[in-house]
């Protein structure tokens, strides 16, 4: 009997004890390879190409005749309601009465059109976005109408820019992502046929801010706010840190940019937040959020790389009051 069992086991693969069942393994699938993690969507800021299209207006007078308004003689003339008012010293609600002689300014005016942004406007007539928001007197938060007429320099005035003033116009920074990158839409127009376009929509409004940041990475501070050597300007912060280390949003915001299109910068996050409030974050090895996104305090929006012009793991940080740039360290935990 047990010569039997001995002889059993040898001709199995396997033999299980004596007096317990054997159930034989059950084959098992390879285990499948884990999952890649998942990747951003790529950088969504694909403002409307624009025509060069405006119309030349010739300085002249006109009377005002009984039923024009500013938005009619804008219109019969082709310049701008904004720049007729302002030539003439007219407030809102730019009321006017018959018999009054207005001055109509000469200049280039060009009908902004669906989806364009103040910037790509300004590239297409190669002037700097700063002489278009002086020109045409915008204010925060610059946001263009469809329809809406834009003074730009005439034909004579470009012709006599110089080699810098005209690089200067094809030259982007954060200002001008901060003030002119939002596209004009018109606001019958609805979020399906907004989509339909594929051009960007308005950016959503940001979340309440608390008034209160934090430090958006781990790591030492290596520059700091303010002037430096050589004429050269920091207009935030630099912190060095690991590669690959999550930074995080300093303030619940929405996010305004998410790309690489200014020279220096590399890898960039703009977040808008309430009360005028911006965040920049720069050199990033990833992005992890595109244009249009919500994010709160705390959340993982890049990670830190070297893009731009760095050749360390850093993040260069900046905190903005509209437009103008503040120091980080005056809005945020202690530093090392």
């Amino acid at each position: 009997m047990y010569r039997f069992l001995l002889l059993a086991c040898l001709a199995s693969a396997a033999c299980a004890p004596v007096g317990r069942p054997y159930f034989p393994e059950p084959l098992r699938p390879a285990p499948a390879a884990a999952p890649e993690p998942a990747k951003p969507a790529p950088p969504a800021w694909k403002p409307r190409k624009v025509v060069a299209d405006a119309v030349d207006v010739a300085e002249t007078s006109i009377t005002v005749m009984s039923g024009d308004s500013l938005s009619v003689i804008a219109e019969r003339t082709g310049a701008s309601i904004e720049a007729i008012a302002v030539e003439n010293g007219i407030a809102p609600p730019y009321v006017i009465h018959p018999g009054k002689v207005l001055k109509i300014p000469a200049g280039r005016y060009h009908s902004v059109k669906y989806g364009e942004t103040g910037i790509a406007i300004a590239r297409a007539y190669s002037a700097d976005w700063d002489q278009v928001i002086a020109a045409n007197h915008l204010s925060e938060p610059y946001l263009l109408r469809v329809g809406q007429k834009l003074r730009l320099p005439t034909k004579e005035a470009e012709r006599q820019m110089t080699p810098a003033e005209r690089a200067a116009a094809f030259t982007l920074d954060i200002d001008d992502l901060i003030s002119g990158s939002q596209p004009a839409v018109a606001e019958s127009r609805t979020e399906a046929e907004t989509q339909r376009s594929g051009y960007e929509a308005p950016l959503p409004s940001p979340p309440t801010f608390n008034g209160r940041f934090i430090v958006p990475v781990e790591g030492r501070l290596i520059s700091g706010f303010g002037a430096k050597d050589g004429g050269l300007y920091n207009d935030g912060i630099n912190i060095r840190s690991n590669a690959g280390t999550p930074i995080r949003a300093a303030a619940d915001g929405v996010v305004a940019y998410a790309g690489d299109g200014i020279e220096g910068f590399g890898n960039l996050v703009l977040l808008k937040h309430a009360d005028g409030w911006v965040t920049a974050y720069a050199h990033a090895k990833d992005l992890l959020v595109i244009r249009g996104d919500t994010v709160r305090q705390g959340d993982p929006i890049a990670r830190v790389g070297s893009s731009g012009s760095v050749d360390s793991p850093q993040l260069h940080f900046e905190i903005r009051q509209g437009r103008k740039a503040v120091d980080p360290r005056k809005h945020l935990p202690p530093l090392n």
